[in-house]
């Protein structure tokens, strides 16, 4: 398997290329490289803080001084970005385009003014927090960076808790409620996408009562249950289950979603919450 040492000399290699262009700020890396998690899947996850569109001819040209066994250019569907597998390595190259001040806004909207989202709220504060710096020259980075090392704000964890639980079970159209309704017309399609949803929603409530900035959606389980030591009983065991009576529609569903909110509502209570859930 390819090491940390070959993913860290070719995500360096790669920063140095964009760090030419007049309008990149600044280049950092982010994913299971820094964190020292990579395995056999791992890419390199490169973040090009840019305050002008990079044209995708110049780009192209980064690609092509090492070569590319296959490269998408000019991605739109989420972040504008660019991947490819470099040739003489092999590796992913996943690069993302990031305006500066739109990421500023970003944190500041989180650590600021304390807005909670309907899940994933804090994981643009995780991935600045967490970003290994591979070009900076006017300390821009760096200063976002100190702004993102602080403890996590009480207002915004109580914000997120309160905006995320009700759409659990509590209101006219939570995601039970949805999916309950989905179950009872055959709709697989749909169960599932509300599962997702709700999902989200309860993780961004258990990695806020932890105070515990959203690590994104990979492993999400499996980090919860090491990141969060205030997790709900049986936790890991009752969203497996979930998952897989999901698939299949199984109308056990609903009693398995109760019994998994009811340990959350429990936690809640042990945390301080209990005139939410009450």
């Amino acid at each position: 398997m390819k090491t940390i040492t070959q993913f860290s000399e070719l995500a360096q290699y790669f920063a140095d290329q964009f760090a030419q262009i007049p309008s990149v700020v600044a280049v950092g890396q982010g994913g299971s490289v820094t964190s020292g998690t990579i395995d056999k899947d791992s890419d390199i996850d490169l973040y090009v803080f840019t305050t002008e569109p990079i044209p995708v001819a110049v780009r192209q040209a980064i690609v092509d001084q090492r070569g590319a066994s296959r490269a998408d250019m000019n991605l739109t569907f989420w972040d504008p970005g660019d991947e490819w597998f470099d040739a003489p390595s092999g590796i992913e190259i996943d690069v993302m385009y990031w305006d500066p001040g739109w990421i500023a806004d970003q944190i500041g909207n989180v650590l600021v003014h304390h807005y909670a989202s309907m899940g994933y709220t804090t994981c643009h504060w995780h991935t600045m927090r967490n970003m290994a710096i591979l070009s900076d020259p006017n300390n821009w980075l760096h200063a976002i960076k100190e702004k993102c090392n602080v403890p996590y704000p009480e207002e915004l964890r109580q914000n997120i808790v309160t905006k995320n639980y009700p759409i659990l079970r509590s209101v006219i159209p939570a995601y039970t409620h949805q999916i309950e309704k989905a179950l009872k017309r055959g709709d697989l399609v749909s169960i599932n996408h509300r599962i997702a949803a709700l999902l989200a929603s309860y993780f961004d409530i258990i990695f806020a009562l932890n105070r515990v900035p959203h690590p994104g959606e990979k492993r999400l389980l499996e980090r919860a249950a090491s990141l969060c030591p205030q997790q709900p009983e049986k936790m890991v065991p009752q969203i497996e289950t979930i998952l897989q009576q999901s698939a299949g529609g199984i109308t056990g569903l609903m009693t398995s979603l109760d019994e998994w909110l009811d340990n959350l509502d429990q936690l809640l209570i042990n945390t301080g919450f209990e005139d939410l859930v009450n």
